[in-house]
């Protein structure tokens, strides 16, 4: 299926087309109405490639078409060696990841890099810690983000449905510290403060990393953030797989956001193992308590959240011969292709991610590439133990009520040997009575008409 020219839009041209009385998703009060917002999520794995400054997230972050809310997840932007794995993490790859989304979604913006006395790393790149590398991109202060933001006269309102402030607890590998405790200066100067988009999270583990904006005037209404990290490597307690699970509530609505990077190989019954993984992610996942009244409504478990996208490098592979696969490949006969998808198979058979849903598949499978080329490394490689099968690894997903996908494929940036995987929704959020400012999600929101057209007959359930 062709894709739609990037110029053909249409717009909506009147703001209520976006705002609903109720929601299936949210329990809705008195008094709220919901607003939906458009949320582009993507996954890359990087290949243990570190990017170089002039790489342009441009196109990768369809900046021509923005978005509300960018949840960006990578795997393996460092190499999965002992030394990253077992002894120090290196977040040099992951301050590049961050300046360089900052400088595709804020362009007035210049980065300055501040002169320091660190060792190590360039000087635009140099190496303090990833906290103290974000602050510059952030409007709120992470200990601003994880508190709870229900005020006294919305608790006299709806009673047990909202929760009280609170005090931060000490989670262990829970993430609820805060970049406002490290003293020093930062190592970058933004020069223009007024950032159209800001950072509301960003966690490393070993190779997974996970980035979330937003633009600016929204964060006000984020509240409640919390990260869990979940390891799944080697003995199933090594980080070099695992996840990076995000919660945080958006006006009344809570989120959830996974990043994961299941179990590899392509050998028969390895899928099983990427099942286990995904089962053991949802039952280990549990995020903090962080309001003190017994009756909060806060999700602790991943499926709790009204709102949930899965994604990330989930290793499924093809059911078939590497001939096979390569028949149908240059025939591109998709559907063929994906009835063997173990993934597709796993889901219908019940196994794992019951309840999700998927978008249809219409590009060409993501991995796996000769660097710098359009080239699968099969036809490069002869050897059966350096040949790999393409495969359709890097997946996005949904679970809930009020999310609308507006499109689904991927990129063509030859960074790594994977091709990164991009989709657009239209998410419902409950907010109070009073109407929010938008500054994109209004009257002058376009829609692209392919993602319109898709959305009515891709979501395979």
């Amino acid at each position: 299926m062709q894709r739609s020219s990037e110029s053909d839009s249409i717009e909506v041209k009147s703001e209520s087309a976006l705002v609903h009385p109720s929601s299936e998703g949210t329990s809705m009060v008195s008094g709220q109405h919901v607003e939906s917002y458009r949320v582009f999520v993507a996954t890359w794995n990087a290949g243990g490639i570190s990017p170089h400054n002039g790489l342009n997230l441009d196109e990768f972050l369809r900046i021509d078409n923005p978005s509300d809310i960018y949840v960006l997840g990578f795997q393996e932007i460092v190499p999965l060696n002992a030394g990253n794995v077992l002894v120090i993490e290196d977040n040099e790859p992951a301050a590049k990841w961050l300046a360089l989304v900052n400088q595709s979604l804020n362009k007035p913006s210049k980065l300055v890099p501040k002169r320091t006395s660190n060792v190590g790393g360039s000087l635009f790149f140099a190496k303090p810690s990833l906290r103290k590398i974000s602050k510059p991109f952030r409007s709120e202060s992470k200990r601003r983000l994880k508190s709870c933001n229900c005020t006294a006269e919305l608790e006299r309102r709806h009673g047990k449905d909202l929760c009280c402030p609170l005090q931060l607890p000490n989670t262990g590998e829970i993430d609820v510290s805060s970049e406002d405790e490290e003293e020093g200066p930062n190592g970058f100067d933004i020069l223009n403060s007024q950032m159209k988009y800001s950072l509301v999270a960003s966690k490393q583990m070993v190779g997974i990393f996970v980035t979330i904006w937003m633009r600016t005037e929204l964060v006000q209404y984020v509240s409640h953030m919390r990260i869990c990290c979940i390891s799944r490597g080697l003995m199933g307690c090594l980080g070099n797989k695992g996840c990076i699970s995000v919660s945080f509530q958006f006006h009344q609505t809570s989120f959830c956001f996974i990043c994961s990077h299941l179990a590899s190989g392509e050998k028969e019954g390895d899928e099983l193992r990427r099942n286990l993984d995904v089962i053991e992610i949802l039952k280990s996942t549990q995020f903090p308590k962080i309001c003190r009244t017994p009756y909060s409504r806060m999700p602790e478990k991943i499926l709790d959240h009204d709102r949930i996208i899965w994604f990330g490098d989930l290793n499924y592979r093809i059911s078939l011969s590497y001939s096979e696969t390569r028949k149908l490949l240059e025939a591109r006969n998709w559907d063929a292709l994906f009835d063997n998808d173990q993934l597709k198979i796993e889901r219908e058979a019940g196994r794992v991610f019951r309840a999700w849903k998927e978008g249809k598949i219409y590009f060409a499978p993501t991995y796996k590439y000769s660097y710098n080329s359009d080239t699968y490394a099969g036809e490069v490689h002869k050897s059966k133990s350096k040949r790999r099968t393409p495969a359709w690894c890097d997946r996005i997903l949904w679970h809930g009520n009020g999310i609308q996908q507006l499109f689904y494929w991927r990129g063509e940036n030859r960074f790594s040997d994977h091709r990164p995987v991009l989709a657009a929704f239209l998410i419902d959020v409950a907010t109070n009575g009073s109407r929010v400012k938008r500054g994109l999600s209004g009257s002058n929101m376009k829609i692209e008409i392919e993602e319109i057209l898709r959305s009515t007959m891709f979501c395979n359930k």
